[in-house]
């Protein structure tokens, strides 16, 4: 990837080099079709290099930010005599961009947003603290993973659910980031008092339970159901939460139901559940105002890919945007998608 992604800019300079001399030599309307070709041949360059989805976002993301802030910055310098008004233009979409950059890879990746939900039932006969810790997804224990964890473990919940995708490595970086995890969750005393549910992710191939070695935490690869003092807790399969035809019974109706699954398309299936819990989406990453999330990767309707969500029958979706974000090829940014610790209260439903 790394060859990769220096090819494609060198390209792309060459690019930019051309379209700025363009610009200096031409009218207003050739310049403006300058701008716009060479923002068709970034993104042509980026799916002729890119080998996979994430990897032509990677490289879009250098074309975008980068290259487009060269051209338009340099389009601005060489118009600022003889068009005034179009090289303002240039110069304040330029800025724009510059911005978006700085939100989207150094702000919003570690702008952890705490989200408090209350959800009264008639099930509940006393107040319950469920944390909600979706997609830690990271290839490192740094200071933000450190910050996660501990205000895990301020809320000192009742019930804490993981809903998969862990760590994003593979082979003994996996290995060794997994251990330094599980000494961090012993150091903090996770997982306190909470009995805690982890399901499989994605991207959790191989031994991932062994995360949570030595801790009191319930780590899943099938579909299974267990019954606490108030609540029954269904934690699914990957597979079972990939599919939209899933069924899962209640078998009795007085207890407070929740289904815990990685992706959120089993919700379309037939779930007999008070609260049915999901992450994977991270709440598509990137979402554009008037737009939403670009992408989702789960059969849900875009509107459901994050945050609450009322279903038929009284019943609720909800889906993390979770902690970290994808990595490997893919670019590492989120822009108006702030990762997500959810904090869940249900309380008794006062008459």
């Amino acid at each position: 990837m790394l060859l990769r992604i220096l090819v494609y800019n060198l390209l792309m300079l060459v690019v930019d080099a051309a379209t700025i001399r363009s610009a200096r030599q031409s009218n207003l309307a050739a310049c403006v079709g300058g701008v716009f070709a060479a923002g068709m041949v970034a993104i042509v360059l980026a799916v002729a290099f890119g080998g996979g989805p994430f990897s032509i976002f990677h490289l879009a993301a250098y074309g975008l930010f980068l290259h487009g802030t060269i051209v338009l910055t340099g389009t601005a310098v060489v118009l600022s005599r003889r068009h005034r008004k179009t090289s303002t233009a240039s110069a304040v979409v330029a800025i724009g961009l510059v911005a978006v950059a700085v939100d989207a890879f150094l702000v919003e990746p570690t702008w952890l947003e705490v989200t408090r939900i209350e959800l009264p039932s008639a099930k509940i006969d006393r107040p319950i603290k469920v944390v909600v810790l979706a997609d830690l997804q990271t290839d490192r224990i740094g200071g933000y993973e450190r910050d996660v964890l501990r205000r895990v473990m301020e809320e000192d919940a009742d019930v804490i659910l993981l809903v998969g995708d862990y760590l994003q490595l593979r082979g003994e970086q996996y290995d060794e980031v997994r251990r330094q995890l599980n000494d961090l969750l012993h150091e903090i005393g996770f997982p306190g008092r909470a009995k805690v549910f982890a399901v499989e992710g994605n991207l959790d191939a191989g031994p991932w339970p062994e995360i949570f070695e030595g801790l009191d935490v319930t780590a899943t690869r099938t579909t299974e159901s267990f019954e606490l003092d108030d609540l029954r807790v269904t934690c699914l399969g990957l597979w079972a939460s990939r599919q939209t035809t899933t069924v899962v019974d209640q078998p009795t109706s007085d207890r407070y139901h929740i289904v815990l699954g990685h992706v959120p398309s089993f919700a379309l299936g037939q779930i007999n559940a008070d609260l049915l819990v999901a992450g994977h989406t991270h709440g598509g990453q990137v979402r554009l105002p008037g737009i939403g999330p670009l992408m989702t990767l789960s059969a849900v309707p875009r509107s459901w890919a994050a945050g609450l969500t009322e279903l038929p029958g009284g019943r609720k979706l909800l889906v993390s945007r979770g902690i970290g974000m994808e990595r490997a090829t893919a670019p590492r940014l989120r822009f108006l998608c702030r990762p997500q610790l959810v904090v869940v209260n249900l309380i008794p439903q006062s008459d």
